[in-house]
């Protein structure tokens, strides 16, 4: 499931989006347009700065922008920065693998099974799916 810090993170993207290139805009002006909390979203921008999602700029003139082009910020990405791996269970995951010590056997596991392919299937769309296309989803 998406975590508070996770929604919050695509909303304050999509609002990084809708700048002119170049253009930045101050956390508290993504906190008010976007209902967040601002010492919520410090921390989250500060994620996303050290993962270069976004840039900061310091001084007059200063605040967020975006890294790259919205077309090329996968949603898979920003997630697994925010929230870490995809995989509703550790079991299920490629990247942060963990047996379950309740699991006799692993690799006829049906809960495993069942939750690997819930992760294929959220992995599939959100590594497809970049900012540019979440922001055309709301014109």
């Amino acid at each position: 499931m998406l975590t508070a810090k996770g929604k919050y993170s695509l909303k304050a993207l999509t609002h990084l989006a809708a700048l002119e290139p170049g253009e930045t805009t101050q956390a508290i002006e993504i906190a008010e347009s976007n209902n967040i909390p601002k010492k919520f979203l410090d921390a989250i921008l500060g994620d996303l700065r050290n993962a270069g999602i976004v840039y900061s700029r310091k001084g007059p003139g200063g605040g967020y922008m975006l890294a790259r082009a919205p077309r090329d910020v996968k949603i898979g990405h920003v997630i697994r920065t925010i929230d870490g791996p995809l995989a509703p269970i550790a079991c299920a995951s490629r990247t942060a693998y963990r047996p379950c010590s309740d699991c006799k056997d692993v690799k006829s596991c049906t809960v495993r099974l069942m939750m690997t392919k819930v992760r294929d299937a959220m992995s599939d769309v959100l590594d497809r799916v970049t900012l540019a296309d979440m922001v055309a989803m709301g014109d």
